[in-house]
């Protein structure tokens, strides 16, 4: 029934029945509104606040025009586009002249209403016409996180963890974007036991929640202890409900930092550098081929990280006026401390010894310089496969172990790339306008040195040439004498050392000499 009574029936009744209802008592007040309801299908709460208004408040309000529909919409948006797409203030005032110009050369015919809409829309009003189009231009915006989804993650700050056992551990993603966050690009999603510095690596391909849940569910199942608790940042591909979801599905309890304070997850950002960044380098790396590669170096590096590298761990931290004073334990590997606590299960114990007795680590580093080597080429843009490790190949790598020093950086990451070499000159050549007569000197005594023909080019320009210049026309006449040679041992026709050389041009040297 109520929503069949037109508008002017609702006002009537309201009119009528609160008057009624005004001067009523409570219980009787209770009738009148139960039959109100009933006839209206209004909310109980918006009844009693229609029915209890004074004549001088309005009850109903009339609903308000919609004044600049659809089609001044459509008008804005070339006006808006023809503009440049400027904003709205600065829009309102250019309006009249592009109506006009657009007007004069046909592109647009608004008349009569329209028009007049077009004149008299505020820039406000051009700004709220405009937002969804802007939105649509700009791309979607990341959706932040919920208030709901952070109050109901609890802060855990660096001084709050308190000696936990192996299982609570501290998550984080690495970019892998080459410096520059435009487009898609490689995530390394990283895992830190506080107890042990256990850590655990997963690539992922681009940067999204549902593939942060599955990193995290793939590290669970290679973890040697169950994971009790989960401490990340509050990005939105933590701090979702997805994650959240996630957590208290697998009782995993579920913390995160304050934000802007780095040192609370100091645990897994020591890691973020110490493997992650040592590892990988800070080359871009897109695409699954590259997700691939990476996958592939971190199934080795597991093993050579947590199994071969020591590494400290922070006992205390005190602060004596401005300074502070940090203690740590003696270094050992993840492994060795997980053997180390009488919290760790028997049967952990027991299989940590059993692979451990299994692993090779000159293989792993073997294999681990393999998958660097196909990961910088993909970087590069060249195809690659990652060759498996023969014996053969491995007695070669042990072998060239003592020597690597030599070589310089061996990981293949971290390799700078090759500079070309300078073929261009960085000042004009001063003996440009004299390298002829030098030439004639050199012909007829080519013995003579560099600093002797110096010299003698002093004496008779003086104040032209400095002492300082012996370097560059040593250079010169080396090339020179290089030339000769050359033109005598492949006996070249005609060939003279002048000729071969060439006089420099434009201030340019021919060759390899460079000033």
């Amino acid at each position: 029934m109520g929503e069949r009574m037109s508008l002017e029936t609702r006002r009537e009744l309201v009119r009528v029945i609160g008057e009624r209802y005004r001067s009523s008592t409570v219980s009787e007040r209770v009738r009148i509104l139960d039959e109100f309801v009933a006839a209206t299908g209004y909310h109980r709460k918006h009844a009693i606040r229609l029915l209890a208004a004074t004549a001088k408040t309005p009850a109903l309000r009339e609903p308000r025009l919609r004044v600049y529909d659809a089609a001044v919409r459509e008008v804005l948006i070339v006006l808006w586009e023809a503009s440049d797409r400027v904003c709205g203030k600065r829009l309102k005032p250019l309006i009249p002249v592009l109506l006009e110009a657009l007007e004069r050369h046909g592109h647009l015919h608004p008349e009569g209403e329209l028009r007049a809409r077009l004149l008299g829309v505020s820039a406000a009003s051009i700004d709220r016409l405009l937002a969804p189009t802007r939105a649509a231009v700009r791309g979607r915006v990341r959706r932040p996180t919920t208030p709901s989804v952070r109050r109901a993650v609890a802060v855990r700050t660096f001084s709050d963890w308190n000696d936990p056992p192996p299982g609570f551990t501290e998550a984080d993603l690495v970019a892998h974007g080459g410096g520059s966050a435009t487009g898609s690009y490689v995530h390394t999603l990283t895992i830190t036991d506080i107890a042990s510095g256990w850590t655990e690596c997963a690539a992922l391909a681009v940067r999204d929640s549902s593939l942060v849940v599955q990193g995290v569910t793939k590290l669970r199942g290679v973890l040697p202890f169950r994971l009790l608790g989960l401490d990340t940042d509050n990005g939105s591909e933590f701090l979702n409900e997805t994650m959240l979801a996630y957590c208290q599905e697998q009782s995993i309890e579920f913390t995160r930092s304050r934000p802007y304070r780095k040192n609370d997850q100091a645990w897994v950002e020591q890691k973020n550098g110490a493997v992650v960044r040592r590892l990988v380098g800070y080359e871009r790396l897109e695409g699954l081929k590259a997700a691939e590669a990476l996958t592939h170096l971190y199934a080795s590096a597991r093993l050579f990280v947590n199994f071969f590298q020591p590494s400290f761990k922070l006992a205390s931290k005190t602060r004596v006026g401005a300074k502070v004073q940090k203690r740590y334990h003696a270094p050992a590997t993840p492994c060795a401390r997980l053997l180390a606590l009488d919290n760790v299960p028997a049967p952990v114990k027991e299989r940590l010894r059993d692979v451990a007795a299994t692993l090779d680590p000159i293989r792993l580093l073997d294999e681990i310089r393999a998958a660097q080597q196909h990961l910088a080429r993909i970087a590069a843009g060249e195809l690659s496969q990652v060759i498996p490790t023969s014996d053969a190949g491995l007695e070669q790598f042990l072998q060239g172990l003592a020597s690597a020093w030599r070589d310089g950086e061996v990981r293949p990451t971290h390799r700078a790339q090759p500079k070309p070499r300078r073929h261009w000159r960085t000042r004009k050549d001063p003996f440009v306008d004299s390298w002829p007569l030098v030439c004639a000197w050199l012909t007829a005594e080519p013995d003579r040195t560099a600093k002797e023909i110096l010299h003698r080019l002093q004496r008779e320009t003086p104040g032209q040439f400095t002492d300082g210049q012996a370097r560059t026309l040593q250079r010169r006449v080396k090339a020179w004498r290089r030339e000769a040679v050359r033109s005598l041992i492949f006996a070249e026709p005609d060939a003279h050392a002048e000729n071969a050389l060439g006089p420099p041009q434009n201030g340019k040297e021919a060759g390899p000499t460079l000033g």
